[in-house]
């Protein structure tokens, strides 16, 4: 007969074999994951170094690129705009670099240089809508046709755009008394600024987009009077190229309300006219433009980061 003393070693054994079982099962697979994690956290540190590696070459690459369009750019874009003018417009927000850039390039293209015009925050004032209305019914010249039901801001879009632009070589390069008296009007309400001689009638313009997109309600609202002016001065011209910094192409954005319309098919944007390469394509949209076709242009654009192929350098629309 097993007595108790036998049961009692017995089941001190087992506990015994089972405890040893789980402290050597415990130390295997210790070894096991602390081997996986060390395997696990070297890979990682090689794909770090692969990925900081690959940085480093495309901030090179970025950089090198910059470089390129900041030397040749000249070159690139000499006697494409010959015997064209330009007038640039600063929307509220805008980079001014950019557009100084831009402009120095239009004028190594050949193209000559009006001026700029620079819209003030009051002009997008929800306030000012019945009084930009009616100064754009008291101002509008003859020949300056807008629908019947044209809101405020298409009018008065319409009624800037004849005192900035014209597609009549005879007017180029000329300010006459219904566009100065327009300008004046505007300056005097507040609604914008001006520099240089931006009513000598262009036949190009080049438009700035907000560097930070349109938020809130009014975003929308504002994005509609400035893309207005954009295609009013489209209409009235040669050709016009909307440009701004990538943030521009999301949503809220200037360019993004563009390429979203139908306004695209006439009107060509650029969303890396702040980098050098950027300006550099704005130079080429616009000698697209002189021969009638526009694009959306840089950073995942509908046609890529420029015109392609590239208009051949000399030859205007």
């Amino acid at each position: 007969m097993i007595d108790f003393r036998y049961h009692l070693v017995s089941i001190v054994a087992i506990f015994l074999a089972l405890a040893l079982g789980i402290i050597l099962g415990s130390t295997t697979l210790s070894q096991s994951v602390t081997k996986g994690l060390q395997s696990e956290a070297k890979a990682a540190q090689e794909r770090g170094d692969r990925l900081r590696d690959e940085n480093t070459q495309l901030t090179q690459q970025v950089k090198g690129d910059e470089q390129f369009a900041q030397v040749l750019g000249s070159q690139i874009v000499s006697n494409r705009l010959k015997g064209q003018s330009v007038v640039f417009v600063e929307t509220p927000g805008a980079g001014a670099d950019s557009l100084e850039q831009i402009s120095d390039l239009a004028q190594q293209s050949g193209a000559a240089v009006t001026g700029r015009v620079t819209i003030q925050k009051k002009y997008l004032d929800d306030k000012q809508v019945q009084t930009v209305d009616a100064l754009a019914s008291q101002l509008k010249p003859e020949g300056v046709t807008v629908p019947a039901d044209a809101q405020p801001y298409d009018k008065a879009a319409a009624v800037l755009a004849s005192a900035l632009v014209t597609k009549d070589p005879a007017k180029a390069g000329r300010e006459d008394a219904p566009g100065g008296t327009i300008l004046n009007a505007f300056k005097q309400a507040g609604y914008v600024t001006t520099s240089g001689n931006p009513g000598q009638h262009a036949t190009l313009a080049v438009v700035i987009a907000p560097s930070t997109p349109y938020t809130g309600s009014g975003g929308d609202t504002d994005n509609d009077a400035l893309l207005s002016l954009t295609t009013a001065l489209d209409a009235a011209d040669r050709g016009t190229v909307l440009g701004g910094p990538v943030t521009a192409s999301q949503k809220g954005g200037l360019i993004k309300a563009l390429t979203d319309s139908d306004d695209k098919k006439n009107v060509s944007s650029v969303n890396v006219a702040d980098k050098s390469s950027g300006q550099v394509v704005t130079i080429l949209a616009l000698q697209e433009e002189l021969g009638g076709k526009s694009g959306q242009y840089g950073i995942n654009a509908e046609n890529g980061y420029l015109p392609s192929p590239a208009p051949a350098a000399g030859k205007q629309g």
